[in-house]
């Protein structure tokens, strides 16, 4: 942005988590100039995570959800609003009504949308996604409405969540998913397969490896008829198969779109002057790992991002800083917590990582050409938080001095060694 005046305006299109804590960096850095917030919903920020855990389970009220303000803001909510179009030379955002909002400064904070699988029935009252508050009030609808079984069709993290805590619930549930394991492709095989054998125990009935050949909607449910020849009946679907980064109000505005849309490692969108994004929605080089640009789709991220992108943006690109986080990552499935830190998905070989201190629980790392880029345990948080301190220094913040002394795992390694941490 240019000089600082009263009579700025910061546009954040997205109301969720990154955009208010974009709003609320703003004002720590004392801009005095209107700031605005457009969001699709008529909601103020609210926990999303909770939706799949204790808010499905009843645990939670709408009230429980609303996330905590820190700053006073001063700013206009623009709330049940969805932005329409993007022309970033003019620096207008059109809204709804033929109404342009004009900024100078812009942060993409739209975050990401269900994926809608061209194979599934998302018009029919029964199958429903899980993303808002009103998908999540619609799914406690349809379970109120029966005791019947209910299908998840995905074994990622949101459809895992939704299993257990439907089990938790003493609902009957079946995942349904194409791999041979639950989120092997986050985790690996190795504890893709322990997860997967946590929900066997617990009670989660799986159809995995296989697709859905076909639909049966009757009056009370819906019949699924599987590639592997096996014929479920649900009372309700949960179609939790991935999502999409929320970019088509952007198309045609000139920027660089992929899978997000395409920052530099500043926070700062190719293709526009005085547009930075945050959040699920941005596509960015962690210079900590590489130069490609990739999204990261944890609520952490959300909160350090949207402050990151905030002060590049008061900053403008010639002094702005890359934005080099350590990502983290929690779920917790059956009472068992997974957290994890790093990119495991970059590993190309994993290591067993003893616990500092001996005795308890290891953890597994993600190693690549000998370096350690990511870390995951079960119920391994001393472990874990040790660990990613190590982690934190073998992938440090370019310029950073890098520990001379840090391990380096071979090839052989890779399927046998337990890495002491107390070297």
């Amino acid at each position: 942005m240019r000089a600082r005046q009263s009579a700025e305006r910061i546009v954040i299109a997205g109301a969720g988590l990154a955009g208010l804590r974009a709003a609320e960096r703003l004002r720590e850095l004392r801009f005095d100039g209107e700031i605005v917030l457009i969001g699709s919903e008529p909601l103020r920020p609210y926990h999303r995570p909770a939706l799949s855990k204790g808010f499905l389970s009843g645990a939670m009220s709408p009230g429980d959800l609303r996330l905590q303000q820190y700053q006073e803001l001063g700013a206009v909510w623009r709330l049940d609003t969805t932005a329409l179009h993007l022309q970033p030379r003019r620096r207008v955002v059109h809204l709804p009504g033929g109404e342009q909002m004009s900024y100078d400064g812009l942060i993409i904070a739209t975050g990401v949308e269900p994926k809608r699988a061209a194979n599934i029935p998302h018009g029919h009252p029964r199958v429903v996604v899980m993303r808002t508050l009103s998908d999540a009030q619609r799914l406690q609808k349809n379970l109120a409405g029966t005791r019947g079984p209910v299908a998840v069709i995905g074994g990622g993290f949101t459809g895992c969540e939704i299993a257990s805590s439907l089990r938790e619930m003493d609902r009957e549930v079946t995942i349904i998913g194409r791999s041979k394991n639950l989120m092997g492709n986050v985790l690996g095989e190795d504890l893709g397969e322990r997860l997967t054998q946590l929900h066997r125990d617990h009670g989660v009935r799986l159809a995995l490896g296989a697709s859905i050949q076909d639909w049966l909607p009757g009056h009370t449910g819906m019949g699924i008829r599987l590639s592997d020849g096996q014929m479920l009946v649900a009372s309700c679907v949960v179609a939790a198969v991935g999502t999409v980064p929320a970019v088509s109000w952007l198309r045609g505005a000139g920027l660089r779109i992929s899978d997000g849309v395409v920052c530099e490692s500043t926070c700062h969108v190719i293709g526009a002057d005085d547009v930075v994004a945050a959040g699920d929605v941005a596509q960015w080089p962690n210079l900590r790992f590489d130069a490609v640009p990739r999204r990261v789709e944890h609520w952490l991220n959300a909160i350090e991002m949207g402050r990151a992108a905030a002060e590049n943006l008061l900053a403008g690109p010639a002094a702005a800083k890359p934005f080099t986080p350590m990502p983290r990552f929690w779920s917790e499935q059956h009472g068992v917590r997974i957290q994890a830190a790093g990119v495991p998905k970059l590993g190309t070989d994993t290591v067993a990582l003893s616990p500092p201190a001996g005795g308890g629980r290891t953890v597994t790392g993600y190693v690549r050409d000998g370096r350690l880029l990511g870390v995951v345990g079960m119920n391994s948080p001393s472990a874990v938080l040790a660990w990613a301190a190590d982690l934190d220094r073998q992938c440090p913040v370019p310029g950073e001095l890098e520990v001379p002394d840090r391990p380096v795992f071979s090839t052989g390694e890779m399927s046998r060694a337990r890495i002491l941490a107390g070297r």
